[in-house]
């Protein structure tokens, strides 16, 4: 398991490897896909009780350091 944050995880036997909260099986995707349609942070809490406002913003930092980086794209014939 690694730590990215004190709130991220990624675990390859949980969740196929994607990152997850604190451990538990909610992605990191997932609360991004609620955030990008529109769900208030509220609905996301009451969806997921088990989550902390924390967790969300834990999540919108973790999709921020990943645009810090430099990408490339390869064709491949």
């Amino acid at each position: 398991m690694e730590f990215i944050t004190d709130r991220i995880t990624v675990d390859s036997e949980i969740c196929n490897g994607k990152p997850i909260i604190r451990n538990k099986l909610i992605t990191v995707q997932t609360i991004l896909e609620f955030l990008s349609v529109g769900e208030s942070q509220e609905e996301i809490l009451h969806q997921y009780p088990s989550l902390e406002k924390e967790d969300i913003y834990a999540c919108l930092k973790f999709a921020c350091d990943l645009m810090k980086r430099n990408f490339t794209i390869k064709t491949f014939a």
